[in-house]
């Protein structure tokens, strides 16, 4: 049971807070023989001021008259007089890159007193009821000049208003030394980096994006952190964080450490972190990186008998407290195995949070689309088996950052065929995704194109938006996240089958995917031709009887796509198609999806 022992609201925690007349510091090293505290307010002199031991492990001391601003470290000598250097570790604000002290900070800014998002998460529907569309940043090279958070809370706000996202998602913003690990390697777990600016520039930043009724979530990282050695590891001499069986400390593939989950100030230590950016940056969820590598022992073999049921522990400790204290919160995992429950509630055994991204969805299909059309007809499973699975948990589909780096081409490119075919592909494959079960995701630079792929050190091409071909296809990505948000049968029932059917799912020879989503308020068909060959006159089954209307065609001009004529109503007949009652035909562009609406019997008549 998580007891708050690093939880900043309290006086007591460890770390840097203001006080009346200066500041007050508390670190947690119980395995030290002594603690000094060392900085800038006396010239980082080799003694420093002494700390005072106290309980549960935690040194202490107050500083009257230290100014706001300050650089300090804690000096850390162990028992056999060596000694070490340590940021802190629930600091709240750091020197910038490539220093490593922590700094004084006290906070000025006010949030505002209700934001319109504030009014409309107080009327939240159930968490799967509701649309939710994220926008994926690394704030770094969003823009590329952005100064602050402060300059790109402006244009991100305004950018992610015009094209319906819901959320933003930021790659991870606690600290981190190196540029290139993209924030994943955490020396900060309080601290959101000063790279962009100060704390109250973030909080700038999360109150811009409410403003525009949009939701902010981060990217944290609690499986492992780096050998920095100003960080963490050997923290006071020994290994206070980390395992302490060599063997288990080190992460094999990544190189950097493993927390010690067994340990009950570790797991506090990681859920006062989660804690500290709902309770004092106010955002709105946590993707929880690497899940795997918490559940399992060796994430190379990840079966019920790795399963490190420590780490089992942590998540639910860490989603019970959450839920608790924000009850709100999105919680999503980065989770790669089909481990069981992971969205299910903690009081029934599963893991609590409130989604998972599927990896699986995002594998088979980007298999698919890179596959040249006149071999697809052998992989058509790729595009059906995740509806096996689909309803198991609650799940994002995701097309992150990790799928466009390291030599995987962009999204545009991944697609293959000439020019003009890339993006009919592209936007097929984006409405495809945005009409199967599940919330959505897609990474900067997809609305528009970006052909080559994301580098962490430089903007997107934002220069390619002058080109008709990008702004068209920006003019899509901004009508597909509308319309997904306006159609009920998109995201009323990600659940169950419910929500979807399929008219054929078996069509190999012309590689034609075909299936309804459905609410209590609207029928939905959408139509996915996957080759770049038109199909006239194709044929699709249905149990709905009455006249279906055109309400999205990924083939419009307006699109950038070739503005083949189709029909804008089509009305079944009672022929009996495939396993269905009723037939419907229709015209299908090449590389495009249509979707259709059902109207209403007084309409009909």
């Amino acid at each position: 049971m998580y007891r708050g022992i690093f939880r900043q609201n309290s006086p007591e925690a460890p770390g840097c807070r203001p006080t009346a007349d200066g500041f007050s510091f508390a670190v947690w090293a119980p395995n030290a023989e002594k603690v000094y505290l060392v900085g800038s307010f006396d010239g980082w002199s080799a003694e420093g001021l002494p700390m005072q031991r106290c309980g549960g492990g935690i040194w202490r001391l107050s500083v009257r008259g230290m100014a706001e601003g300050t650089l300090y470290k804690y000096r850390i000598v162990t028992p056999s007089g060596e000694q070490f250097f340590r940021a802190d570790p629930c600091g709240r604000y750091s020197e910038l890159r490539p220093g490593t002290a922590s700094v004084t900070w006290k906070s000025k800014y006010r949030f505002r007193r209700q934001t319109a998002h504030d009014r409309r998460v107080s009327a939240l529907p159930p968490r799967d009821a509701r649309p939710l569309s994220i926008y994926e940043v690394h704030a770094g090279s969003w823009r590329g000049d952005t100064g602050s958070y402060r300059t790109l809370a402006d244009g991100l706000a305004e950018h992610a208003r015009r094209f319906g996202f819901t959320h933003i998602e930021l790659l991870p913003v606690c600290e981190f030394p190196f540029d290139g690990s993209w924030g994943y390697q955490t020396t900060g777990y309080f601290a959101p980096t000063s790279r962009w600016g100060t704390p109250d520039d973030f909080k700038y930043l999360v109150d811009r994006l409410h403003a525009e009724g949009i939701g902010l979530i981060l990217d944290w990282v609690p499986a492992h952190f780096p050998r920095d050695e100003a960080g963490l590891r050997l923290f006071d001499g020994t290994p206070l964080f980390e395992p302490s069986d060599p063997a288990l400390a080190q992460h094999p593939l990544w190189g950097t450490m493993r927390f010690n989950f067994e340990s009950e100030y570790v797991r506090d230590f990681l859920i006062s972190s989660a804690l500290w950016w709902f309770d004092e940056y106010r955002i709105d969820g946590l993707r929880v990186d690497a899940v795997s590598a918490i559940l399992y022992r060796d994430m190379n073999r990840p079966t019920p008998e790795s399963v490190n049921p420590y780490g089992e522990l942590f998540l639910r400790e860490l989603n019970d407290a959450v839920g608790r204290f924000h009850p709100n919160a999105l919680m999503i995992a980065e989770e790669s195995s089909d481990y069981r429950g992971v969205t299910a509630p903690v009081s029934s055994g599963g893991l609590g949070f409130t989604y998972k991204w599927n990896m699986g969805w995002m594998n088979d299909t980007l298999r698919y689309m890179q596959t040249d059309p006149l071999f697809r007809s052998g992989s058509h499973g790729l595009l059906t088996f995740p509806m096996m699975y689909a309803f198991s948990e609650s799940f994002i589909l995701p097309l992150s950052h990790d799928e466009c780096v390291h030599g995987k081409k962009s999204f545009l490119d991944k697609m293959p065929g000439d020019y003009r075919t890339k993006f009919d592909s592209l936007r097929m494959y984006l409405a495809y995704m945005y009409t199967c079960p599940g919330k959505k995701l897609i990474f900067m630079g997809t609305e528009f194109g970006q052909f080559i792929e994301w580098r962490y050190y430089e903007p997107l091409e934002w220069k390619l938006t002058a080109y008709e071909s990008h702004w068209k296809l920006m003019n899509f990505v901004r009508t597909l996240t509308r319309f997904y948000r306006r159609h009920p049968a998109l995201w009323s029932d990600d659940r169950s089958w419910n929500g979807f059917e399929w008219s054929n799912a078996d069509d190999a020879i012309f590689d034609v995917y075909s299936y309804f989503r459905r609410s209590q308020s609207e029928t939905l068909l959408v139509v996915v031709n996957t080759t770049p060959v038109a199909r006239k006159n194709y044929l699709l089954g249905t149990s709905d009887s009455g006249l279906f209307r055109l309400v999205l065609n990924t083939d419009s001009e307006e699109f950038y796509g070739s503005g083949m004529q189709v029909r804008q109503r089509i009305r079944s007949s009672p022929i009996r198609q495939g396993e269905h009652p009723r037939r419907l035909k229709v015209d299908l562009p090449p590389s495009s999806v249509l979707v259709y609406r059902l109207s209403g019997v007084s309409e009909n008549k």
